[in-house]
This record gives structure tokens, C-alpha cells and sequence, in this order.
């Protein structure tokens, strides 16, 4: 068997769109309990997991960093925001306007992670052709 470094981008892309649609279900989630009093909204920590795991040592290429990176320490993990902040009266501080605007950010994201994904595979499939 041996080494090789052609997933390592995959992989990385893989887990953002994990967490992606992790945030997708959180932001559902504050949607539907727009109205139960003290609820506070909940929000997935990725990009600040994958930024601290890739260093920020400017003198080495991303390719270095992408292939030096154990992506199963990759993990999103899902928070409550401001969890002691709320303008309600019901201690609830899900925004409906933001979340739309959120979701609507995560959609895009995700939908750039997977072209992100499918170019991979391309280049893939040119390099064996």
C-alpha cells in the first residue's frame, strides 16, 4: 500500500460541508422555536476549528498545511449564542430576519462546497484519463 495526498482537499472540503449542514439544522432549530420563551439560538463552530488546525504559519503553502492536517480533528461543534443576551421580553433571542439571512449565507456555502468538491473529482478524472 502506499501514501498518497490525493484526498487530502476532499477531505477537508467533506468536513466543512458536514458542518455546513450541521449550521442548516441548527438554523432550522432556531427557526422553529422562534417563539418558545427562553430559548436561546445555537450556532456551529467550524470555521475557527479549521483555521486554528491550519496554522497560521506564513511561510508554508496551503497544499503543506492541507496534507499535514488530521482531518477526524476536524469536528464542528454546535454552541448557544449569546446565550445571556436577549432584547425579549420571553429571554428568547432568535432574530427571524437574521436567521433568514444566515441560512441564506449557509446555502451558499454550501453550495460552493460542493462545486468545491465535484472540481476535485474532476481534476481526479483528468489526471487518470
Amino acid at each position: 500500500m502506499f501514501q498518497s495526498s490525493v484526498f487530502d482537499y476532499v477531505n477537508v472540503l467533506d468536513k466543512a460541508a458536514d458542518a455546513s449542514w450541521l449550521r442548516n439544522d441548527a438554523i432550522g432549530n432556531n427557526l422553529a422555536n422562534v417563539d418558545t420563551p427562553g430559548y436561546k439560538r445555537q450556532d456551529v463552530a467550524f470555521e475557527s476549528v479549521l483555521k486554528r488546525a491550519l496554522g497560521s504559519c506564513r511561510f508554508e503553502t496551503m497544499d503543506a498545511k492541507v496534507a499535514g492536517l488530521n482531518a477526524d480533528r476536524l469536528r464542528p461543534t454546535v454552541f448557544t449564542d449569546h446565550g445571556s443576551y436577549s432584547y425579549r421580553l420571553d429571554k428568547n433571542n432568535v432574530d427571524v430576519d437574521t436567521e433568514g439571512v444566515m441560512l441564506a449565507e449557509n446555502q451558499l456555502k454550501y453550495q460552493g462546497l460542493m462545486v468545491g468538491i465535484n472540481q476535485e473529482f474532476l481534476n481526479l478524472q483528468t489526471v487518470m484519463k
